[in-house]
């Protein structure tokens, strides 16, 4: 019985150890990442761009290149993705999630798309910036 009480304790300190350690900007990140999952996999890519800058200076780097630009970034989505059906179901997997400096985090890790004829899938690279309250992706590196 103390094993057994002994093991309890251990395991709630331990839990309440690793819930102090997350820092709260990655926090905020992770839920970025995954307002973007759920805009996605409701069919609308506006609202999952809200996780990117809002600006010119926005770099999206694909297959087909580099993308300068919010609108531009959407509008490519658009084409690429032109319904629910070609969007499929979204997942992303976060292998690294790291500061580079009080304002900018790096985000490596794998999508998936789960279609009815493909699972598409591959990795990506983010810049996250924060810009005032608000963490935003300042460049997008996927294949």
């Amino acid at each position: 019985m103390k094993k057994l009480v002994f093991l309890l304790l251990l395991t709630f300190f331990s839990v309440q150890t690793y819930a102090q350690r997350i820092n709260p900007d990655e926090s905020a990140i992770r839920e970025v990442l995954k307002q973007q999952v759920e805009c996605w996999n409701e069919g609308n890519l506006e609202c999952f761009m809200e996780g990117y800058w809002k600006s010119d200076q926005l770099v999206f780097i694909g297959s087909s290149g580099i993308t300068y630009g919010w609108q531009k970034t959407l509008d490519n989505y658009k084409i690429s993705y032109p319904d629910k059906s070609a969007m499929g179901k979204l997942t992303f997997d976060v292998i690294i999630l790291e500061p580079l400096s009080e304002d900018f985090w790096s985000v490596i890790g794998k999508w998936n798309l789960k279609r009815q004829k493909d699972n598409p899938k591959g990795h990506f690279s983010l810049i996250f910036r924060r810009l005032g309250d608000d963490w935003v992706i300042v460049s997008d590196h996927s294949s």
